[in-house]
C-alpha cells in the first residue's frame, strides 16, 4: 500500500486502531495467515464509516473479520483494509425480554448475559466462538437451535457508508447462511428471548458444552467445523471419517482423530498445509460417495480459482 494510502487510512482513525502490515495468524483462531496491508480496529461506528468511504472513493478492497474463528487466511495475506471488530461495537443493553448487542460482542458475553438475566434461547450456543456479528452472518446453530430464530431488528453500514435497518421480515435465514449482502456490515442487533429460569439454563449450557467437548477438539487451535453438512442426516464429518482421513496430517496441521469435519494446527501449520488437508477431503468425499462438500469457512487471501480443483468455492 503506497504511503499516501496509509496517510489517508491513518487520518480517518482517532479512537480506533489500525497497524499496517499486521500478521494475521495474531488474529485467527488457526494462527496461521499472512499480512494485511491495514488491519483496522474502529473506536465507534463513525469511524467505522468514515474507512468505509474512503476506501470507496480510493478502491480500496475492504475485508470484515469478527473474531478470526472462522477464517483461513492465506499465507501471502489479505490486500487492502482489513476491518477487525472483535471487542469493538460492544454495546449491550437488556431491556425485559429484549437485548440489544453490538456486533462486536462475543457469543459467549451473550450467552453468559442472557443466563444471568433469565433468558432462554442461545444456552445452545454455549462455547462456540465469535462474534454477534458473525453469528448472524452465518446464522449460528447447534443442538437443533439457530440464533435467527430470536432476531428482531439488524443494522448495517454498506461499503458506500450508509446504515441500512432490516426488521425480521426482511431477512430470510437457512442452514450457515443469510441474507446480509456482501457490500454490509453488522453493526448491531436486537433480540427477543423467552423467559426462563436460570438454573434450567444453566443445566442446558452445562450440557450442551460437556457434549460439544466429548464430541470437538475445543482444546486445540482449529476454526471450527470446515465443511457444511451437505443433508439434514448426511454430517461432512462422518463421510471424511469413511474416507478414512482422521489422523491424516500435512506439516503441522491434521485432520482431527475427534472430528473429521475440524483441521487443526498443532503449532506450526502454514495456511497451505490446512488447504491442502481441505482440499484432499473434499476430493476424497467427492470420490468415494458422489458427495460434494461446501465450505463453512471463510477462506481470505487466496488467488481466484484457487479452490477449483477440489470443487470448492472459496
Amino acid at each position: 500500500m503506497d504511503p499516501g494510502r496509509r496517510t489517508a487510512i491513518s487520518d480517518c482513525v482517532s479512537k480506533g486502531q489500525v497497524l499496517f502490515d499486521e500478521p494475521l495468524n495474531r488474529h485467527t483462531t488457526y494462527g496461521v495467515g499472512g499480512p494485511a496491508e491495514a488491519f483496522f480496529q474502529p473506536g465507534d461506528r463513525e469511524e467505522l464509516a468514515r474507512i468505509i468511504t474512503l476506501a470507496s472513493q480510493e478502491i480500496i478492497p475492504v475485508t470484515v473479520m469478527g473474531s478470526g474463528s472462522n477464517c483461513l487466511v492465506s499465507d501471502t495475506g489479505v490486500p487492502g483494509i482489513v476491518i477487525s471488530l472483535a471487542d469493538r461495537l460492544d454495546n449491550f443493553h437488556i431491556d425485559g425480554a429484549s437485548v440489544t448487542a453490538g456486533a462486536g460482542i462475543t457469543l459467549g458475553y451473550l450467552v453468559n448475559r442472557c443466563l444471568q438475566a433469565g433468558l432462554a434461547g442461545v444456552e445452545n450456543l454455549v462455547g462456540v466462538p465469535g462474534t454477534v456479528g458473525g453469528a448472524l452472518v452465518m446464522n449460528a446453530r447447534a443442538f437443533g437451535g439457530e440464533i435467527s430464530t430470536y432476531v428482531d431488528r439488524v443494522c448495517t453500514l454498506t461499503l458506500d457508508g450508509k446504515e441500512q435497518v432490516y426488521r425480521r421480515e426482511d431477512l430470510q435465514f437457512g442452514y450457515r447462511s443469510s441474507s446480509f449482502r456482501q457490500d454490509e456490515i453488522i453493526l448491531e442487533a436486537e433480540f427477543h428471548f423467552n423467559a426462563g429460569s436460570p438454573e434450567t439454563i444453566a443445566d442446558l449450557q452445562r450440557r450442551f458444552l460437556n457434549e460439544r467437548k466429548a464430541r470437538q477438539p475445543l482444546k486445540q487451535r482449529s476454526a471450527g467445523s470446515v465443511f457444511k453438512n451437505p443433508a439434514s442426516d448426511v454430517a461432512a464429518g462422518s463421510l471424511i471419517d469413511k474416507a478414512g482421513l482422521k489422523g491424516t496430517m500435512r506439516g503441522d496441521a491434521e485432520i482431527s482423530t475427534k472430528h473429521g469435519n475440524f483441521i487443526i494446527n498443532h503449532g506450526k501449520a502454514s495456511a497451505e498445509d490446512i488447504a491442502f488437508l481441505i482440499k484432499l477431503a473434499a476430493r476424497a468425499v467427492k470420490q468415494q460417495f458422489g458427495t460434494q462438500l461446501e465450505l463453512e469457512i471463510r477462506t481470505l487471501g487466496f488467488q481466484p480459482g484457487y479452490w477449483e480443483d477440489a470443487g470448492l468455492d472459496g
